[in-house]
């Protein structure tokens, strides 16, 4: 399945700069092991040393937390739109 992997501006600097990656994967799993096959710096950004999405670090499918659907198992479709949403904080 053909997706979109949607990059945040504060992780861009890990994928050359590319603001969305075009990825073939059929659930979140997929597509995080395909994202640590190319590019490294930005799955370690993403997933710990488990292979465990960082617990600072929310993954959507299109508009659903992933973590209220099967995690890392919820399905993909073509056209599915995965975004990365690093927590935000200070004061």
């Amino acid at each position: 399945m053909d997706i979109k992997l949607h990059v945040p501006a504060t992780l861009r600097s890990y994928c050359d700069g590319a603001s969305e990656l075009a990825l073939s994967a059929s659930t979140v799993r997929e597509a995080l092991e395909q994202l640590e096959r190319s590019f490294p710096p930005l799955y370690k950004s993403v997933c710990d040393e488990t292979g465990e999405v960082r617990r600072h670090v929310n993954l959507f499918v299109n508009t659903s937390l992933m973590l209220k659907q099967d995690g890392l198992d919820t399905p993909l479709r073509a056209g599915d739109v995965l975004s990365i949403m690093p927590a935000v904080s200070g004061g």
